[in-house]
């Protein structure tokens, strides 16, 4: 058996990178999908494929349909997410893809330092697991293959 992991949270920072190594280090069976963590490639994809927007406002909402779109059809793919929210970045598109999975019964793995608790109490309430490292979460995923 593999699972499809969606990794939601900022694009910021190489988290994803090392969530994978990680993975990889316990030889787990699964493929990851996100966003686009392109930052560049993300702001502009609404301009390459719906051409130039007459300003800064279209621009971003171009760029979100497309974004929105590709997040929809990998979200729906996934059989559980994994919302990392850090501190340094403001994490909107963290909060707004953890509540897209809670909406469409997605297993959800909240990672959240401590000093966020309160901030994220309502999401926390509605995800299967909170843990507070990425570690954690590895953990979490590898008990879903543990024969005993």
């Amino acid at each position: 058996m593999r699972l499809t992991v969606y990794l939601a949270g900022q694009i910021h920072s190489p988290w994803r990178k090392e969530f994978k190594q990680l993975a990889e280090q316990r030889k787990l069976p699964v493929d990851f999908v996100g966003p686009m963590d392109n930052h560049e490639r993300s702001d502009d994809i609404g301009e390459e494929i719906l051409g130039p927007q007459p300003n800064a406002i279209l621009k971003d909402e171009a760029a979100s349909q497309i974004n929105n779109l590709r997040t929809r059809v990998l979200m729906n793919k996934a059989d559980v997410v994994v919302a990392v929210f850090g501190e340094k970045y403001k994490q909107w598109n963290a909060a707004m893809d953890a509540g897209i999975a809670i909406a469409l019964n997605k297993p959800l793995i909240l990672v959240r330092a401590k000093e966020l608790h309160h901030a994220l109490k309502e999401i926390a309430n509605h995800a299967q697991v909170v843990v507070e490292t990425p570690e954690q979460a590895i953990e979490a995923l590898a008990y879903i293959f543990a024969a005993e």
